[in-house]
């Protein structure tokens, strides 16, 4: 029977059997451009392993706000990083503009 394992997003993995094990491991150490580390190895660095994005000099503030569909529309689809072009928008908007000029509605 196969092993599985389930991630936090709930993807269901199948681990290798102990034979698909050995032979994956035997493919990488016969691989000069692959260093698999032993378990001492991995313990002194893993330490020293970070993941995701480094922080931000300057972190933005997390808020809501409520735009309206045809921009938030306009934006998404303009693909990933959607949110950061629109800061950047403002971003652009505030260098021409005094902020007391922003129109009361």
């Amino acid at each position: 029977m196969q092993r599985t394992i389930k991630t936090k997003s709930g993807q269901i993995l199948i681990l290798p059997t102990p034979e698909e094990d050995a032979q994956i491991t035997a493919a990488a150490l016969s691989d000069p451009d692959a260093y698999p580390l032993t378990d001492e190895e991995w313990e002194k660095i893993k330490h020293k392993v970070i993941r995701g994005r480094p922080p931000a000099e300057t972190t933005k503030e997390l808020i809501s706000i409520r735009l309206s569909p045809n921009v938030v529309e306009q934006f998404r689809a303009s693909g990933s990083g959607w949110q950061t072009r629109i800061d950047a928008v403002l971003q652009h908007w505030l260098k021409r503009h005094d902020a007391s000029q922003v129109p009361r509605l």
